[in-house]
């Protein structure tokens, strides 16, 4: 692609139009270059766009063109039209594929075997767990893990495949130079060395509510599954489910705690027919997947490896759901200062984590 038409995708992106309408412009005058040179009267033949759409085309290139031209080089992004080879095959595949995508990283062809997950931004310990541990053990056995950078479940899916080794993708609700939420800032220059960091939206889009559906819409469509995590009755991952099942991708939910309304989004697809999954074997077995032999790596120290009898039987004692130091106590029968202690020693191998409410859980 010469800068020419570089500057031409760049500035179609900058009008933020929808997107079967910019796919319609590009489609009716042969590419985004011939769309800038068409006449009022030719853009008036396209039915997607509006009047205000034809006035957005007409308007002088912005200055913005060209600060985004440098963007690509300083931030090490590369901008993919729709009209190239190497566009995602399952993103042409959904209604309203972007016309362009802004990527740090790259996208290989090992992602064509992608997984979603995600889920509420305020998970419990035992929601970011199990994403974390479904994650790594999909990572591990060569899947790629797609989310969306939030907190909470998306933040636990990333982390999960990196730790594994694997590859993982986040789409954005903003620009991709646009760091949110702020605390991820790390975590996203870790997927973008390992993976990749997408955006369909132009260079200082802020993240604003209205564009966190459409950007679900990719999370499904790239991949061959969604696993939904913990998610209340009304939120942007049941939005990221129902995508997934109008583009034809299997639909996974995790059981979690009746009680606990951050769990009833789940319940709720297990009853519309969607597939419980307690582990990524699950997922495996539903898409087809041979899991082969090999068991994933276990991160944690296993207990049984354990030579100290306290350290084993307090971390027997242990789950993914939160246990308060008082029950640790109680259960084991050990005097509290060995207690904290041995939990002190476990938190250094790795065995047990820390949460807040002076409680602790096994460590994925």
């Amino acid at each position: 692609m010469d800068e020419r038409e570089l500057r031409a995708w760049l500035r179609l992106s900058r009008l933020e139009l929808q997107p079967r309408t910019a796919a319609a412009l590009v489609q009716r005058f042969g590419g985004p270059e011939a769309v800038f040179e068409a006449s009022e009267a030719e853009l008036e033949s396209v039915e997607q766009l509006t009047a205000q759409g034809r006035a957005k085309v007409l308007e002088p290139m912005p200055a913005a063109v060209e600060r985004d031209l440098q963007l690509l080089d300083e931030l090490g992004v590369t901008l993919i039209p729709i009209t190239a080879s190497n566009y995602p095959e399952k993103l042409k595949e959904i209604y309203d594929p972007p016309v362009v995508l802004y990527v740090r990283g790259c996208l290989t062809e090992s992602d064509k075997l992608a997984v979603a997950i995600v889920g509420s931004r305020r998970a419990t310990m035992y929601g970011l767990s199990v994403a974390g541990r479904i994650s790594r053990d999909l990572a591990g056995r060569g899947l790629t893990i797609v989310s969306g950078g939030a907190r909470g479940i998306d933040t636990a899916a990333h982390k999960g495949a990196l730790v594994a080794g694997g590859r993982t993708i986040a789409f954005l609700g903003c620009g991709v130079d646009v760091i949110y939420p702020a605390e991820n800032r790390k975590l996203f220059e870790a997927i973008a060395e390992s993976g990749a960091v997408i955006s369909e939206f132009p260079f200082g889009a802020p993240p604003e509510p209205w564009r966190f559906p459409p950007r679900n819409r990719l999370i499904s469509g790239i991949s061959m599954g969604v696993l939904i995590c913990q998610s209340p009755e009304a939120s942007g991952a049941l939005i990221t489910a129902g995508y997934a099942a109008e583009q034809g991708r299997d639909v996974y939910a995790v059981p979690g705690n009746v009680d606990d309304e951050r769990n009833r989004g789940c319940h709720g697809l297990i009853k519309d027919g969607a597939k419980l999954v307690e582990s990524a074997e699950d997922i495996l077995q539903e898409l087809g997947i041979d899991g082969g032999d090999d068991a994933p790596r276990q991160l944690s120290l296993p207990i049984e490896s354990l030579s100290d009898e306290r350290e084993r039987t307090i971390a027997s004692l242990l789950s993914l759901e939160p246990m308060l130091v008082d029950e640790i106590i109680e259960k084991s029968g050990f005097p509290a200062p060995m207690v904290a202690g041995t939990l002190t020693i476990l938190e250094m191998k790795g065995v047990v984590k820390r949460v807040p409410g002076n409680a602790y859980v096994r460590a994925l």
